[in-house]
C-alpha cells in the first residue's frame, strides 16, 4: 500500500513539473538568462566618418539610433558635403552641432537644412554677425527646427548607448560674450566635446587652440581620456598643445584639411609632435574620407584611400 502511495506521489510531481515548464513563456526564460536579455539590448557598432570636404570640417557620426553632423565645411565646398552626405545614405539628420561660426564650419548649413530633414541644431552659444550665421539662424525659426546652446557639463544623448560630453565653452565665457562690445574670438570659443561609446572616446576640438584647451585641461583633467583625436584647427601649430595631448592620451590623429591649403595645415610643429606620441594619423587631403568603426571596446580607422601618414 505504502509503494502505491509513493508511486501516485512520484507521477504527481512528475506532471506538477511537466506541467510548471510548459507554463513559462520564452520571455520568462529570457528573464532568466543574464545573457539573453543583455544581447537583446546590444546598441550595435558606431561609425564615425571625417568627410572630405577641403579646407574645413564635417563629421558625420552614425549611431543605431541617431545621424550626427559635426560641422558642415565651408561655403565653396557645399558640392563636396552634398557628395559625401549622399555617398553615406544619409536622409535625415537627428542632431547637427556647429563648433563656432566661422565660414569653414557653418558654410554648409543651407545644403544641410535645405536638403535633408534636421531635427535639432546646437552651436556655442555665441551672437555672431556673420551672414552666414544670421541666415542659418532665421531657417530655424523659419522651419521650426529646434536650437540649443551647448555649454561644459552638458552631456547630449546621441542614441544606442552613445553620449557626447561636452567640455567647452562655459557658461561664464558665454554669458561674457553675449556682452555688448566683447571681443570674440571664435577658434577659442570652439564647442570641444568627448563622443564616448562604451570603453571608447573620440575628442572633438573645432579650432579649439592653446588658450582654450588651457582651461579644458585644468577643468576636467583625466576625463579628457580619449583613443582617437580629432585634431584641433585642422592640424595647426595653434592647437594640440602639450598639456591637452597628455590629458587626452590619443592612440590616433585624424586631420580635416584641404590639399595645397594656404595655411599650410597640418603644420610641421603639430605632426612632430603626433609623431613623437607615436600617433596613427590620418589626413582627409591625403586619404579621402576617414571612417572610424567601433563596438565600443576595439576601433578601426579605414581611410578611403592610401594609410596613416
Amino acid at each position: 500500500m505504502r509503494k502505491k502511495i509513493g508511486l501516485i506521489l512520484g507521477v504527481a510531481l512528475l506532471l506538477i513539473a511537466v506541467l510548471s515548464g510548459c507554463g513559462k513563456t520564452p520571455e520568462d526564460s529570457a528573464a532568466g538568462n543574464g545573457s539573453a536579455v543583455e544581447s537583446s539590448t546590444t546598441a550595435g557598432n558606431l561609425v564615425v566618418k571625417m568627410l572630405n570636404v577641403g579646407q574645413g570640417d564635417a563629421i558625420l557620426i552614425q549611431t543605431s539610433e541617431q545621424t550626427v553632423l559635426i560641422d558642415t565645411s565651408d561655403i565653396d565646398e557645399r558640392d563636396k558635403l552634398r557628395r559625401e552626405l549622399t555617398k553615406a545614405g544619409v536622409k535625415k539628420i537627428d542632431k547637427v552641432i556647429l563648433t563656432h561660426p566661422h565660414a569653414d564650419h557653418i558654410g554648409g548649413m543651407e545644403v544641410v537644412l535645405d536638403e535633408f530633414e534636421v531635427k535639432e541644431v546646437y552651436d556655442n552659444g555665441m551672437p555672431s554677425t556673420s551672414k552666414i550665421y544670421l541666415n542659418y539662424m532665421k531657417k530655424l525659426k523659419a522651419k521650426g527646427i529646434n536650437h540649443k546652446a551647448l555649454k561644459a557639463g552638458d552631456v547630449v544623448d546621441f542614441g544606442g548607448g552613445a553620449s557626447f560630453h561636452v567640455y567647452a565653452p562655459t557658461e561664464a565665457h558665454q554669458q561674457e560674450g553675449r556682452q555688448k562690445g566683447y571681443k570674440h574670438d571664435p577658434n577659442n570659443e570652439s564647442v570641444v566635446g568627448k563622443l564616448v561609446f562604451g570603453e571608447f572616446a573620440m575628442m572633438f576640438t573645432g579650432d579649439a587652440e592653446k588658450k582654450e584647451e588651457e582651461p579644458i585641461v585644468g577643468g576636467f583633467g583625466t576625463d579628457l581620456k580619449a583613443q582617437v583625436l580629432k585634431a584641433g584647427h585642422h592640424g595647426s601649430k595653434t592647437s594640440s598643445s602639450k598639456e591637452f595631448l597628455r590629458a587626452v592620451q590619443p592612440e590616433t590623429a585624424l586631420i580635416s584639411c584641404g590639399a595645397g591649403n594656404d595655411y599650410g595645415h597640418p603644420h610641421k610643429e603639430t605632426m612632430k609632435k603626433y609623431k613623437a606620441l607615436h600617433l596613427k594619423i590620418f589626413e582627409t587631403d591625403k586619404n579621402g574620407t576617414i571612417t572610424v568603426s567601433t563596438d565600443g571596446k576595439t576601433y578601426t580607422v579605414t581611410p578611403e584611400q592610401g594609410g596613416e601618414q
